[in-house]
């Protein structure tokens, strides 16, 4: 049988690690940068749009209660299993946007650190006080942020956060942030 050369040089990128489990690991790579022309060719020249958010429920007959009886979503579709409502699709009513109500698993967690909902209406101070007049509670009421948009936060009943917001005029302006972080960074804040 022929041996083969143990002169090569190992490639580090390559070659995997022992751990001290036994368990292999791969060796990390960097990320590559791929220029946004590419990537919009590589899923077949086409743009990428955004369809819906998928909001998991434990009761979707209460999350559509909340959903279209308080915030006034439409109903475009639902299936029931056993005559109860275990996914419904609706739309936002001032616009295209909808979401999906899904029944969630048995034991399924479902808190969505990191992830909120925004919905925008340009009288957000009245529509939050007719949530309140129908029991609702807001976590926040409708304040103007740092940013520049005024927002009010809330949770559904199964603890998603909502935002309803109103950018207004501020929509596509720098945010009040960004420019006071550019003002500290200018060249004559920092000679004070």
């Amino acid at each position: 049988m022929a041996r083969m050369s143990t002169n090569r040089k190992s490639n580090p990128r390559k070659k995997a690690e022992k751990s001290p489990s036994g368990k292999r690991k791969e060796a990390l790579r960097p990320a590559k940068k791929i220029p946004a022309q590419r990537r919009a060719a590589e899923v077949g020249g086409e743009k990428l749009t955004f369809n819906h958010a998928m909001v998991y429920a434990a009761d979707v007959r209460r999350a559509l209660g909340f959903y279209r009886g308080l915030l006034g979503f439409k109903l475009v579709d639902e299936f029931r299993h056993e005559g109860i409502p275990v996914y419904a699709r609706l739309r936002a009513p001032g616009g295209d946007g909808t979401i999906a109500l899904h029944l969630a698993g048995p034991g399924t967690p479902l808190a969505s650190d990191g992830v909120r909902l925004y919905f925008e209406i340009r009288e957000v101070d009245e529509f939050c006080r007719k949530l309140q007049a129908k029991g609702f509670y807001i976590t926040q009421m409708p304040r103007m942020m740092p940013w520049g948009w005024r927002h009010a936060y809330l949770n559904d009943p199964d603890g998603h956060e909502i935002s309803i917001y109103w950018a207004g005029e501020n929509r596509m302006k720098r945010t009040v942030m960004r420019v006071a972080k550019e003002v500290e960074q200018a060249p004559a804040a920092k000679g004070r």
